[in-house]
């Protein structure tokens, strides 16, 4: 029992991660001067929280490393030789004529970067680097035109037989015990799908391949039968998923990759490449969960479902997407930009805690919210508290003041003496929550467990609150219900503070409710009865 609450580093999953990792780099005698971790990056669509979330969950173990000691490196390898397999929601239907060929080379639909590759890379990276995650960018295509991968292609080819027969063993894929693990780019047409290697010509490091077309999803991609023959070292050409990891992880010396469930079978196959054929020690891996829409759906690029970084920082902080990410790695969630207020006021409680300002009972937990508090700093927590308020508080106000809003919401701040001076980070937060007011209207209702008598008291504050005639003094009057059912006025208080604003306490409830609306404040706890 007393092994099970040890505390590792800074005691979060992170932490005990990368202790693991450092453990079994001693175990196999490998050299431990740089440790180099990978994410990669898709750049087929719109990168969503998702994809981020594999750079910034390896950026973790790579600052959980640096706080054990060692020098660490997030390589962030964007996959943009990927051939376009399907237009993703939203994009032009002129897209359509270029299905199969490399992002890289696909023009920009946009008309800002060079390609369409670079285009979806430029908007992972920003995400990134609005995050303040630190990584060393190595593109795909540059990886292939340089040749960094030309000695893996060669060994993975040359035993392409035995490969074959693994990955029909292993997963039951059996075209590769026909056709060799390599996709050349026709020279004719200039798609990658399309052409199929069958021969390999080792002493010349050559290929011959014919594009005789390929399905991809449940649609045929017509191959124009032009017959070639391919340089791995110096033509265009790609290894497919099932035996590129190993090689990336090869020539890079890679030491750390997760992994989402939905590539399982890829990593499974790859780590054999790289222990039996490569000779190269397969990663330290953690699998994580996918993303899900509110729906219960993947979020997919192709789907056009995507919660972006760019979208999330119009409402809320870099801080509150790193808390989303760090929080935890196992198990599937549904995410979307209604997650934010409780993110929002979340880091806040970590912050109180960090500070002392909320003291917790058991240490083990307040050991891991300081380290989970310190991970979302990415190690580098604030020497004091910036102010804050409540999120939900502030999306109220702002619901109520559209025009001259940052003044006025500070005004209303002040008078409440939630605040005692205007300040950049306040106004940063009126900002963000009045972006979420306007575009979000409708509260995210909180689930609260109420006995009878409770619910009674509810009922008698909404109809007054629904009545045409306004009360003299509305503080004393919701103070009065509470008395007369025998409920504890600061229970009930806190009961209202949670039906309004998903908070125990907040600013005096009687102007309050005057603010925001009595009807409005009657019709919220109507829902709860």
């Amino acid at each position: 029992m007393e092994e099970e609450q040890q505390i590792i580093g800074k005691g979060t999953w992170i932490d005990k991660l990368a202790f693991e990792l450092l453990e079994r780099e001693k175990s196999i005698g490998r050299d431990t001067k740089l440790i180099r971790v990978e994410s990669g990056l898709g750049a087929s669509g719109i990168p969503h929280i998702g994809s981020l979330g594999d750079a910034v969950r390896a950026y973790g173990v790579k600052l959980a490393l640096e706080n054990f000691g060692y020098k660490s490196e997030l390589i962030a390898y964007s996959d943009d030789l990927d051939g376009l397999r399907k237009i993703p929601e939203g994009l032009p239907d002129s897209l359509k004529e270029h299905i199969g060929k490399p992002v890289s080379f696909i023009p920009d639909p946009f008309g800002c970067h060079d390609s369409y590759g670079l285009h979806m890379s430029s908007l992972l990276l920003d995400g990134l680097d609005k995050l303040g995650i630190k990584y060393k960018f190595q593109r795909g295509v540059d990886t292939y035109k340089n040749g960094l991968l030309k000695e893996q292609i060669h060994m993975i080819l040359t035993n392409s037989k035995k490969i074959g027969k693994k990955i029909a063993e292993m997963v039951g894929q059996e075209k590769y015990q026909e056709a060799l693990p390599y996709f050349p780019l026709c020279a004719n047409c200039g798609r990658l799908y399309t052409a199929i290697s069958y021969e390999y010509l080792p002493d010349e490091r050559k290929i011959k391949y014919k594009c005789v077309g390929t399905t991809i999803g449940s649609k045929t991609l017509e191959g124009c039968g032009h017959e070639g023959i391919a340089d791995i070292t110096k033509d265009i050409g790609k290894l497919p998923w099932k035996v590129e990891f190993a090689a990336r992880w090869h020539a890079f010396d890679i030491r750390f990759e997760a992994y989402g469930k939905d590539i399982m079978d890829s990593v499974k196959v790859n780590d054999w490449v790289a222990e039996e054929i490569l000779k190269f020690p397969a990663p330290t891996h953690v699998k994580y969960e996918m993303f899900l829409d509110k729906g219960g759906k993947k979020i997919s690029k192709s789907l056009g479902n995507v919660v972006t970084s760019q979208a999330w920082l119009r409402y809320g902080t870099p801080k509150s997407i790193l808390l989303l990410l760090y929080k935890r790695i196992t198990g599937t969630r549904e995410v979307g930009f209604d997650d934010i207020p409780a993110l929002m006021d979340e880091y806040n409680e970590l912050e109180n805690i960090y500070f002392g300002k909320i003291k917790l009972e058991n240490e083990n937990k307040t050991i891991r919210s300081k380290g989970l508090y310190e991970y979302v700093n990415l190690l580098t927590p604030p020497k004091s508290q910036r102010p804050y308020v409540n999120y939900r508080l502030l999306v109220q106000l702002c619901k109520i003041f559209r025009e001259d809003r940052i003044p006025l919401v500070t005004k209303k701040l002040i008078e409440y003496g939630t605040i005692k001076e205007s300040s950049p980070e306040i106004e940063e937060l009126i900002t963000l929550a009045g972006n979420y007011a306007d575009d979000f209207d409708k509260p995210t209702k909180v689930e609260i467990q109420v006995e009878d008598k409770v619910k009674n008291a509810l009922s008698e504050l909404a109809s007054l609150l629904s009545s045409e005639q306004e009360p003299e003094d509305l503080q004393n009057s919701i103070y009065q219900i509470a008395k007369n059912r025998d409920i504890q006025p600061k229970d009930f208080f806190k009961i209202l503070y949670q039906i309004i604003l998903a908070a125990e306490r907040g600013p005096k409830l009687g102007p309050f409710i005057l603010d925001i609306g009595r009807k409005k404040v009657a019709l919220l706890i109507s829902e709860h009865l």
